[in-house]
């Protein structure tokens, strides 16, 4: 048994817990809605779902990625879990790589030569932030959806891909055995 088919197993076996908990929460009025729009199942197209807008909607500046991943996610009916834990890939350690990143993208699909600022990380820790990122301009503008965009597609992919590869390995598997007979 590989890795892969222990956690769909163990994703399979948290959805009726998921909605046994739901009953006695304060969302319980709101369950038939919920399970209507497939906000909690654990099956291999709205973890994808999830998986990519919670990619998508993590870089998000502050306190809003979290919100928008619900509202996203119940817009498409994804996966709320998934996409709740997808978005916590930005932190204080990765937005700065991250943002970074995103500006070199952006410098790519916006014409003329731009040039990433320098960090000076020795002042105020969130006012310094705050200058470095306005400093970015445009670059980041255009970079930071562009970025999103490729990071959710990737996330999508690689959850159908992993979810599908038990599958693919056991007809494999069968394969070998049946050209060995």
């Amino acid at each position: 048994m590989t890795g892969l088919a222990a956690l769909r197993r163990w994703l399979r076996r948290l959805e009726p817990r998921v909605h046994e908990h739901l009953e006695r929460s304060w969302l319980a009025g709101a369950k038939p809605w919920l399970e209507s729009r497939q906000l909690f199942r654990f099956q291999r197209q709205p973890l994808a779902k999830g998986v990519a807008v919670g990619l998508f909607c993590g870089l998000i500046p502050g306190p809003l990625q979290l919100p928008s991943t619900l509202m996203v996610c119940a817009c498409i009916r994804a996966n709320l879990v998934a996409g709740g834990v997808a978005t916590f890939y930005t932190n204080p350690i990765t937005t700065l790589p991250l943002y970074a990143l995103a500006f070199q993208l952006g410098a790519l699909v916006i014409p003329g030569p731009q040039v990433l600022p320098a960090w000076d990380g020795a002042g105020e820790g969130v006012a310094a932030m705050t200058d470095w990122v306005q400093a970015l301009g445009w670059p980041l503008l255009v970079g930071l959806p562009t970025l999103g965009l490729l990071l959710a597609v990737v996330g999508f992919v690689a959850v159908h891909a992993l979810w599908l590869l038990p599958a693919v390995q056991r007809g494999r598997r069968w394969q070998r055995m049946r050209c060995s007979q």
